[in-house]
């Protein structure tokens, strides 16, 4: 059975966000008692039956997620799009390179990936052999619509609306990933429609311009209704506590290292 590691389910800011009275970070509303309220920036990794590991987004944060999600390897990465908070993690990826001894496989739109080229331009130049210096990334184009076939997993990926730009989403089998997200339209509701395990976007508590919020999730999940709901992209407005309190038992707020285990069947 497939298994997604939660890498980090914060905003583009993280939680705490800098500052703070002592300079130790303002929490909001969250409560920094609560270890499940410090959240890195989002990422995931799903890991196939045979043990091969796709990274869904290179955020600032992916050297210190992987070693406290003991990840020891990553065989390809999709970047959903291309803001600062998911790809900023990018010279990380030599190690990866060294450790996989190839260049790594770049799933992403034509879109993401030109500007991806344009900020990062030396990890998409041939591989120097025998040695990774830098990033070494083979840049492999999607399209929403499409199913695309790796580390052993059947993906297919569709369009969401981030406000001021689309941003992929994915489904596998039973499961889906909806990060940075505030419109769903009819074609992606009908790729979510029968999902059993869903992590979607959940910024804040009151409407936002670029992300979904917790109403908004919520009349997703009456129209979907899948059997779990985990909420990520979380800013400093929810707590955990808060959210368990108030959610339904089948809808939670991810935390830093969450692992679900996910079925392949639809």
């Amino acid at each position: 059975m497939p298994r997604v590691t939660i890498l980090g389910c914060g905003g583009s800011a993280g939680v705490p966000q800098i500052g703070g009275g002592d300079g130790r970070g303002d929490w909001g509303a969250c409560d920094p008692a609560e270890p499940r309220n410090r959240r890195t920036r989002s990422s995931i990794v799903i890991e196939s039956d045979a043990g091969e590991r796709l990274l869904v987004d290179t955020s600032p944060d992916m050297r210190a997620q992987l070693l406290a999600c003991e990840i020891p390897r990553v065989d390809a990465i999709l970047f959903t799009h291309a803001h600062a908070d998911h790809v900023l993690g990018i010279d990380d990826v030599r190690i990866l390179n060294r450790i996989a001894n190839r260049p790594i496989d770049a799933f992403a739109t034509a879109r993401t990936l030109e500007e991806l080229d344009k900020r990062f331009d030396y990890a998409f130049k041939p591989w120097t052999q025998p040695y990774f210096f830098r990033p070494v990334l083979t840049p492999r184009t999607v399209e929403p619509g499409h199913t695309v076939e790796a580390c052993g997993l059947r993906i297919q990926l569709f369009e969401q609306d981030h406000g001021f730009m689309p941003t992929l989403g994915l489904r596998i089998g039973g499961f889906g990933y909806s990060t940075d997200v505030a419109i769903l339209d009819e074609a992606a509701l009908a790729t979510l429609a029968g999902v059993d395990t869903w992590i979607v976007d959940c910024f804040q508590r009151q409407p936002h311009k670029t992300h979904a919020n917790l109403e908004q999730v919520l009349a997703w999940v009456e129209r979907l209704r899948p059997r779990r709901v985990v909420l990520t992209h979380m800013g400093y407005d929810i707590d955990w506590a808060w959210l368990k309190r108030h959610l339904p038992a089948h809808i939670e707020p991810a935390h830093d290292g969450m692992i679900l285990e996910i079925s392949e069947a639809e």
